[in-house]
């Protein structure tokens, strides 16, 4: 009979787990913080949390992903096509893309009432004039994609270098 050392406590645990102890953790406390506050923000209009959570749920499942799935389709069609010699491509320059669309959808989520003008009591309630905010969040949308494009002219201009180098 041979005598064998166990494993580490942490190497077995890494490899049964899939990651360290700390990201479990990390994530069980995550989950305290949320049912904490859940349970704290149910102490109010629990029908209305619920329902909120529920039409949110819903609006993004049924409405929104496949909104922008298709949308992120029809980007990627535009960068070419989905395979190469060696079978599907990875098209990193789509996300100089997405990454401006998702801040630009973010502040628009956070912000939609004001930009929309949906909000009349807000220059009462902060002696703020509530027009603007619609200039400043397409401009602030122009921003960020001019930014990115910036930054893929660079990307491919440093590749094409790159290449003529070689």
């Amino acid at each position: 009979m041979k005598f064998r050392l166990p494993v580490g406590g942490a190497i077995d645990f890494r490899r049964r787990y899939g990651a360290s102890p700390l990201h479990l953790l990390l994530v069980v406390a995550s989950f305290a913080l949320a049912a904490y506050a859940g349970l704290r923000l149910l102490e109010g209009d629990s029908l209305g949390v619920a329902l909120w959570f529920v039409g949110a749920a819903l609006l993004h499942d049924l409405v929104l992903l496949p909104l922008y799935s298709v949308t992120d389709r029809a980007v990627q069609a535009a960068f070419g096509p989905a395979t190469g010699a060696r079978g599907p491509v990875v098209r990193v320059s789509v996300n100089y893309v997405r990454v401006p669309c998702f801040v630009a959808g973010v502040l628009l989520l956070v912000w939609w009432p004001l930009v929309l003008r949906q909000v009349d009591h807000f220059t009462a309630s902060t002696g703020l004039p509530a027009d603007g905010f619609l200039a400043r969040w397409l401009l602030i949308t122009a921003g960020l994609f001019a930014t990115s494009a910036a930054v893929l002219l660079v990307h491919m201009w440093r590749g094409t270098r790159e290449s003529r180098r070689a």
